[in-house]
């Protein structure tokens, strides 16, 4: 089978049921594992994505509501490609290329067959996993994957579950400030922490920056929807444009942590019990190593010094 991936979660998620090798397209944001980035990308942004925040926020809504694509398609090369499947998502018409991007790019031109995953909880991403799997021809590995995840987010859970449970925010945005949705509070809920804004289940959404002021969290983390750490860093100057933030407990403190959100909090494949340790570690100091040998601090998230907040 020739596979078509235009959602990173689902890159993901083929790889790691074993079948890299039916992969033979990628969207723009596929980069995990890094060797899928050497597949040619039949997506992209269609709009500058450099800009600030709240520019990009402001010229996402103006394209939404003009019925303006977020994203570019390249369906010559896609049908060059011959795939059997094409991929997409239907949870959020934002973070990803979905059917109706599929349709206005003349899919049906496409002799291939299409599924679109949704995930709006940890239960519905093992849900999404296996329909992969079944999708694909092989839904024993599916059901395997989705055991090791579950097995995996239950030993995080007992090696927090003796801590002290700190309160803490976590930002999917900075300008407007939207805090953490879906299934996000189920792994704050998992690594211990008792998180004052977001619910599980619930699309993250625009909230006035003096909730988050009102809150006033032990521990802040900001990991904005598609910013790697780099991108993310850069926000420091937008929240310090705030005249409450110096007297934020957080900031004070010196607990404030900028992290990648693009590959953790904010994808829905298999990158969420990883995620789930990075916030272990954030919130109790638990030591954990990523899978290629890598430390997630420093090299995913970076706590500020208080001098620097």
């Amino acid at each position: 089978m020739r596979v078509v991936s235009l959602l990173a979660s689902a890159t993901e998620t083929v790889c790691a049921l074993g079948a890299g090798e039916m992969l033979v397209g990628r969207s723009h944001e596929c980069d995990n594992p890094p060797w899928v980035k050497t597949l040619p990308a039949c997506s992209g942004p269609a709009f500058d994505i450099s800009l600030p925040s709240g520019e990009i926020d402001s010229e996402v809504r103006r394209r939404i509501h003009a019925g303006e694509p977020l994203y570019h398609i390249d369906m010559e090369l896609i049908r060059s490609l011959h795939p059997d499947l094409v991929i997409t998502q239907s949870h959020c018409e934002v973070c990803a290329v979905t059917p109706a991007d599929l349709e206005r790019s003349d899919v049906c031109l496409i002799p291939a067959g299409q599924l679109s995953v949704s995930a709006s909880n940890l239960d519905e991403i093992y849900a999404s996993i296996q329909r992969i799997a079944e999708r694909i021809g092989i839904k024993q590995r599916g059901e395997a994957v989705v055991a090791a995840e579950r097995r995996r987010l239950e030993r995080i859970g007992d090696r927090t579950s003796r801590f002290r449970r700190p309160t803490v925010v976590v930002l999917e945005w900075t300008d407007p400030i939207f805090a953490i949705g879906n299934w996000g509070p189920e792994l704050v809920e998992i690594a211990n922490g008792e998180l004052l804004l977001g619910k599980t289940g619930q699309y993250s959404t625009a909230i006035p920056a003096e909730r988050l002021r009102d809150a006033d969290p032990e521990f802040l983390i900001v990991a904005p929807c598609g910013f790697d750490l780099d991108r993310t860093l850069r926000e420091q100057a937008t929240l310090k444009n705030l005249e409450w933030w110096p007297e934020l407990r957080a900031v004070r403190e010196g607990k404030v942590v900028f992290a990648d959100g693009n590959l953790f909090f904010n994808r829905s494949g298999m990158t969420v019990s990883r995620t789930a340790e990075i916030v272990a570690q954030i919130l109790h100091g638990i030591s954990f190593v990523a899978p290629a040998g890598e430390t997630y601090c420093g090299e995913y998230w970076r706590r500020l010094p208080i001098h620097a907040t």
